[in-house]
């Protein structure tokens, strides 16, 4: 058997691989974007107002939608992305520009956090509803076990908040990730954001929520060089608070398996599968993607790129994917995929975890990790810290 690191293999994030050029245009984006919104500090007071035009050229003022009389509650039909769809003079995806806005005090909406049973997707989005999106764009809390990975770095004697790779949220105090995301960076500058949607907005329905990182559980037998058993666990150091936007996964019992054509992957990975035209996303995308047999993707793996026809498929992975231009991709590394749950609508269990590919975009599967094997090995350190599972359906 051959090793994967002597082939020409992606993991869906690899740092150490990346060129010294192309780490510092990384820095640079993210400063640009990120640095300025990830200290968000949301609340309930007024918004400072920008007066402009509508595309009638009338004069309006740039507000949060609920304070706009005669609009939806829900904001449907309202609110755009801030990229690409309908053109709009403000400058978040969650104002509008109102003739007439009231004068009262914008408030988040609010009620008493609670655990919802795990996996409960939804579908068309919490609170808002975005027009102009694409059919890889994700609602607000579609997923609310998505969780970003933050690296708190130094930068010319400043700290600012980088993104790193895509986790779930498996417990109030348990984020699941891949293991080769993390498993050569500090513990103290890994910060596990949950209820993330769009990282350029600096106000969203519902916060997002920070936690500091207690404790690192890398897989024992995980392997850089081939990614074998590439799962990890990150322990927060306070819960996360459930509520609408931020809520645990399923995960699958040990041993089942899964061939369904309607599983989702979520991220804020590249758009383009070229690294030359790829950029990390602002707000989270999806895509649907079918799983696939272990003989076919081993098959198909080893007539793609250097593998050769002696590669073996490690049991620790599971395969999804092989359509063209359909594919998780960098920065989509330690990202979930799950598949529905029968019998249970609209819940979804996480069958695989973000790992490696030939390249991304291609016609051949992507390798994930296989989340229903490591079960007992989720089950047995949750078991230890003395934390009742959360992800039983």
């Amino acid at each position: 058997m051959i090793k994967l690191s002597e082939v020409e293999l992606e993991p869906q994030l690899d740092e150490g691989r990346e060129s010294k050029p192309r780490k510092e245009m990384k820095t640079l984006y993210y400063l640009a974007v990120l640095s300025s919104c990830l200290s968000l500090n949301v609340g309930s007071s007024i918004r400072q107002v920008r007066q402009t035009t509508d595309s009638n050229g009338k004069p309006c003022t740039c507000v949060h939608y609920s304070r706009c009389p005669n609009v939806p509650t829900d904001g449907s039909g309202i609110i755009q992305l801030k990229f690409g769809g309908v053109s709009s003079p403000c400058q978040t995806s969650l104002e509008i520009c109102c003739a007439n806005p009231s004068r009262e005090q914008e408030n988040v909406p609010s009620k008493p956090p609670t655990r919802a049973d795990c996996g409960k997707r939804n579908t068309g989005g919490l609170v808002v509803r975005i027009i102009g999106a694409g059919a890889n764009d994700a609602q607000f809390a579609e997923f609310p076990w998505m969780v970003a990975i933050l690296v708190e770095v130094k930068v010319a004697n400043e700290f600012t908040k980088l993104y790193e790779c895509g986790g779930s949220l498996i417990h109030e105090k348990v984020v699941m990730t891949a293991a080769h995301c993390i498993a050569q960076k500090s513990r103290d500058s890994i910060i596990m954001r949950a209820g993330e949607w769009d990282t350029h907005n600096l106000k969203e329905p519902f916060p997002h929520q920070d936690r500091r990182v207690a404790q690192v559980i890398v897989h024992e037998n995980f392997d850089k060089d081939n990614l074998y058993n590439d799962i990890a666990l990150l322990i927060a150091d306070q819960p996360f608070v459930f509520n609408d936007n931020v809520q645990t996964t399923c995960l699958p019992r040990p041993d089942d398996f899964f061939l369904d054509n309607n599983c989702w992957a979520s991220g804020w990975g590249q758009d383009a599968f070229d690294d030359k035209e790829g950029r990390y996303q602002m707000v989270q995308k999806k895509v649907s993607l079918p799983m696939v047999r272990r003989e076919r993707c081993q098959a198909e793996l080893r007539e793609a790129g250097n593998l050769g026809p002696d590669f073996v498929l490690d049991d620790s992975f599971v395969c999804a994917g092989g359509i063209k231009n359909r594919d998780t991709c960098k920065g989509d590394g330690g990202s979930p995929l799950v598949c529905p749950i029968k019998g249970k609508p609209s819940h979804y269990q996480q069958v695989g975890i973000v790992s490696w590919g030939i390249r991304c975009g291609l016609e051949t599967p992507a390798a994930y990790v296989n989340v229903a094997k490591f079960r007992p090995w989720i089950d047995r350190h949750l078991s230890r810290l003395n934390f009742q599972p959360q992800y039983v359906y």
